[in-house]
């Protein structure tokens, strides 16, 4: 019972740490942080995609996957389970997103040692064909473009301990709109706690810390004449942009075996998380495993305005020194439609 006591208290502190950890200063003099009530920075932060979940598995119990991340999809979620994919694992991910928007992520997995893997990702959310307006030609002037953000991060996890594992991914960005394009690095840190009492993890991360990104291309470059009206050659000319933050994140997670007994598994998961540019929010999950081989899974999300319930299911054949997954989650929105992720993942073991 003080062991349980113990860790309700940890989380609790790591819960502290995460609402003073996300008030940081953008070296500009602003400062990003928890929302405390009315919160006035939405919309302060470029590279959304950034924030968009990975994994049918991880999305079906609601994001509620910092503790329970043993895959590949955990490069998303907490770098540190990664260190629980001892083999040679490769997964891939695509959501339909609403508007005709997808998103997909491909990921392999290559361990290094007995106590270490590394993995490369590649992850790109965008869309195209979209019509393209101007002030004067409202209805469409004929042409489209299209809208494209990129990650591609290298990562590396390790066991400390049995029970203690870390993992960092360094990542390069870029998003492109039309004409436009910006780039630059981030980095994700997170550390996994197995208690190895009933099943309770403990995990904790940080994502996205990095530099602020601006936009380049010709789109910004134009001939004008500075007078309109006074007869002289026009001039060549380049707009300029401000620079844009990306989405701080900060995760605490905890996970725990509810059931397990013969054939049956239920584990149930909580993360909390905060934002540097929308209010904090809270993730439930539950998964239950038959013989595991099949999967269903339900989630919540409290503190989003368009997500709330999720569900999923999976399927699973270990064997023959093969391993393979099939996963689908289903999210429901308010007003924007529904999204549906597919997820595989083949592996050797």
């Amino acid at each position: 019972m003080k062991k349980i006591v113990s860790l309700i208290f940890i989380l609790s502190l790591i819960i502290c740490a995460g609402e003073r950890a996300s008030a940081i200063d953008d070296g500009n003099g602003q400062v990003f942080g928890p929302s405390n009530g009315e919160f006035n920075k939405v919309g302060a932060a470029g590279m959304q995609m950034l924030k968009i979940g990975v994994g049918a598995r991880a999305t079906a119990m609601g994001g509620a996957y910092g503790a329970v991340a043993d895959d590949l999809t955990a490069l998303y979620w907490n770098p540190a389970g990664l260190a629980k994919t001892k083999d040679v694992t490769a997964d891939f991910h695509y959501t339909y997103w609403f508007a005709e928007f997808n998103h997909s992520f491909a990921a392999i997995a290559l361990p290094v040692s007995e106590n270490f893997t590394s993995a490369l990702q590649v992850s790109s959310f965008g869309t195209s064909g979209i019509p393209l307006t101007t002030v004067m030609d409202n209805e469409g002037t004929g042409q489209t473009y299209s809208v494209n953000d990129v990650c591609i991060g290298l990562s590396f996890s390790g066991y400390l301990t049995e029970e203690f594992s870390f993992g960092i991914t360094g990542k390069y960005l870029t998003s492109s709109l039309a004409g436009l394009s910006s780039d630059g690095i981030a980095f994700d840190i997170g550390t996994l706690y197995e208690t190895g009492i009933q099943g309770i993890n403990l995990g904790f991360s940080m994502h996205n810390l990095g530099s602020s990104q601006t936009y380049t291309g010709e789109d910004l470059n134009r001939t004008i004449k500075i007078y309109d009206y006074v007869r002289q050659t026009a001039i060549d000319a380049q707009y300029t942009t401000a620079a844009y933050s990306i989405p701080l994140i900060f995760r605490a997670a905890i996970s725990g075996d509810i059931i397990e007994m013969d054939e049956h598994k239920v584990i149930g998961a909580i993360d909390f998380i905060t934002y540097s540019d929308i209010p904090e929010q809270f993730h439930f999950g539950a998964e239950y495993s038959y013989d595991r081989m099949f999967q269903a899974r339900v989630g919540y999300v409290v503190g989003h305005d368009q997500l709330g319930i999720t569900g999923g299911v999976g399927i699973s054949y270990i064997g023959g020194g093969f391993a393979g997954k099939f996963d689908y989650s289903y999210n429901p929105t308010t007003i924007l439609g529904d999204i549906n992720r597919i997820s595989i993942s083949l592996g050797m073991n």
